[in-house]
């Protein structure tokens, strides 16, 4: 009797056991704004499989790329109730949130792709995802990046006068908002997936875009004229909603950490080694291409930091940061 007694014990010993790692497997959702043949989408999809095969399948990650949770707005909100896991955003949405984080985009704080990856991988930038938990209910678990920040045009732009009323698609954040209206133009908020027929429609007259997303979604073929400016680098962030954060255990976050990290990594090695070679393919298509440099837009610059010196105080660290970083 007693054997059958320690027997039944044993045996609902483990199925409690059982019940409970049942409870802490979890199929984690991931959303973004890139499309799926983006290098965001790719190493989303990357991070759920190593996630996959490192719990012993115990926890599943399913992507949804080119906004199938809504806009990066609508999922910030999911990811501050919970009804959203994880995301990688741009810092935009952020920035809106926390305008420290604006600081990130001010304009030639880097030179080039290699020199705004130093600084995101940098103690300065890590304080700022020290914010985030405060500020947006998120837990930052590192950067990653697209390429620096162009004009392409429908019309030739020679000048800084040049941008005067020009109708200019932006990522809807206040300080790529700001750069422009300093620089004349009538900034335009705008999801990246609506952009090609907007150029080809004439609803804008320009974007502000990466060399990347150029090339992919062939942007090229509306508007054939290119300021290579280089004027801003263009984070993204790894989150994990706050809440779920919270449910996690020490060893899934710890996990999930060092997971998501090594695929963020993999983002910004990945833009470095392929931004010299993009910039060749666009110089081979057929547009007319104008080189600017920080000369090129200095009162927009002056304006822009007249108002973000004083709303975004880690500006100066960054600004040091960068200096140091620069080869």
């Amino acid at each position: 009797m007693n054997r059958i007694k320690t027997l039944t014990l044993a045996v609902a010993t483990a199925a409690l056991a059982a019940s409970t790692l049942s409870a802490q497997a979890r199929d984690f959702r991931l959303g973004l704004i890139t499309p799926p043949q983006h290098l965001w989408s790719t190493e989303a999809e990357a991070f759920a499989a190593t996630l996959a095969e490192r719990s012993d399948g115990e926890h599943s990650v399913s992507v949804f790329p080119a906004q199938q949770l809504g806009n990066e707005a609508q999922m910030v909100q999911q990811l501050q109730t919970g009804a959203l896991d994880m995301a990688f955003l741009t810092i935009a949405e952020i920035s809106n949130r926390i305008p420290d984080f604006g600081a990130l985009y001010a304009p030639y704080l880097v030179d080039d792709v290699d020199h705004a990856a130093r600084l995101l991988r940098s103690e300065t930038a890590g304080e700022l995802l020290e914010l985030m938990p405060a500020g947006v209910g998120m837990v930052g678990l590192g950067y990653g990046m697209v390429g620096m920040r162009q004009v392409l045009s429908r019309e030739p732009i020679d000048t800084a006068a040049d941008l005067e009323g020009l109708r200019l698609r932006i990522t809807p954040f206040e300080p790529i908002r700001d750069f422009y209206t300093a620089a004349g133009a009538a900034p335009a908020p705008m999801p990246l997936l609506e952009v090609y027929d907007s150029l080809a429609n004439g609803q804008v007259d320009a974007i502000d875009m990466d060399f990347d997303s150029i090339l992919i979604l062939k942007f090229y073929e509306q508007a054939d004229n290119l300021l290579i400016s280089n004027h801003m680098m263009f984070p993204m962030v790894g989150v994990v909603s706050g809440r779920v954060w919270s449910e996690l255990s020490e060893q899934d976050r710890e996990l999930i950490e060092t997971a998501m990290s090594e695929h963020l990594e993999n983002v910004l090695t990945g833009f470095q080694q392929k931004d010299a070679a993009q910039e060749a393919e666009i110089r081979e298509l057929d547009l007319n291409i104008v080189e600017a440099d920080v000369e090129f837009f200095p009162e927009a610059i002056a304006e822009w930091e007249s108002v973000w010196a004083d709303k975004a105080p880690m500006l100066e660290d960054l600004r040091e940061q960068a200096d140091q970083l620069r080869e």
